[in-house]
């Protein structure tokens, strides 16, 4: 973590922070012209994250999708807007009550999966993400942040994993669900993510 904010310029200006969005601001701000990888050829721009970052609970989705890229925040699109539609079912504000980000900052070309070096590459920023936000829960939403997260190297399916609290790499509690994208396609997985958002409210209101 230390190399990574010595080779962002940032360090000390984090560190003598204590204001969680200022300090996420100046590290939005240092990698916004992030070339780490390939992605960066085809993005309009890097998709940071979004929320309360005093917030108790953490959704880590995916990867950005065209419309994220376009403007910028994570969950957006027709799957962002089923995951907000959720969150208001629930009594929940995604800008109050929750603090948002991706694995990967940058759209991978027509929204294919992120490759194994792009997530090695761009995991830094979400792990000190984490450390600044330090939420109480993490919802891994998706296959690809419930692998990194929950140290899945064995990459098992969601159905086997959600609906059970997990210790992070982070050490901090986690819980999986489905991604919203799922559900646009098969509308049984609703409820479901449904029940997985509202186990991890009650878990982060119970800690």
């Amino acid at each position: 973590m230390e190399e990574l904010l010595r080779g962002l310029g940032i360090g000390e200006l984090i560190l003598k922070t204590e204001d969680k969005k200022k300090a996420l601001d100046i590290f939005a701000d240092s990698i916004k012209d992030c070339k780490k990888c390939r992605l960066h050829t085809g993005r309009k721009q890097v998709v940071f994250g979004t929320g309360n970052p005093y917030a108790r609970v953490m959704f880590v989705g995916e990867a950005p999708g065209m419309e994220e890229d376009i403007k910028g925040y994570p969950f957006v699109g027709k799957a962002g807007r089923l995951l907000t539609d959720i969150l208001k079912e629930l009594g929940k504000d995604r800008e109050r009550d929750v603090y948002i980000a991706n694995v990967i900052k940058c759209r991978p070309p027509n929204n294919r999966d992120p490759m194994p070096d792009e997530i090695k590459a761009c995991v830094p920023y979400l792990d000190f993400q984490v450390k600044i936000i330090s939420p109480k829960v993490i919802l891994c939403v998706g296959r690809f942040s419930m692998y990194y997260i929950l140290n899945r190297f064995d990459q098992p399916k969601i159905s086997e994993v959600r609906g059970k609290m997990h210790i992070s790499r982070y050490g901090i509690p986690a819980f999986a669900t489905y991604h919203p994208a799922a559900a646009l396609r098969n509308p049984s997985l609703t409820d479901l993510i449904r029940e997985d958002i509202k186990r991890v409210f009650e878990f982060a209101e119970g800690s």
